[in-house]
């Protein structure tokens, strides 16, 4: 699985993928915020180890996540 969000299907919608992250008891959490892009990572449901990362420019993922920093709460 990969966490590069530009060349791969299963990522060609990272808003359904945080979103089912997030449905399914998992924690994402923003590592890195800029002005035009966010980094997310997925963390097991205890919020232990991170499996995964979501790199994105996308607009509408900026607006997903707003001023949120984790799933959390």
């Amino acid at each position: 699985m990969s966490g590069d969000v530009s060349g791969d299907a299963e990522w060609s919608n990272p808003v359904s993928v945080l979103q089912r992250w997030q449905d399914a008891g998992a924690i994402w959490r923003v590592l890195v915020r800029r002005a035009n892009s966010v980094t997310v990572g997925l963390y097991q449901c205890d919020g232990g180890e991170e499996v995964d990362r979501i790199t994105s420019a996308d607009p509408a993922v900026l607006r997903f996540l707003g001023a949120r920093d984790s799933s959390e709460g």
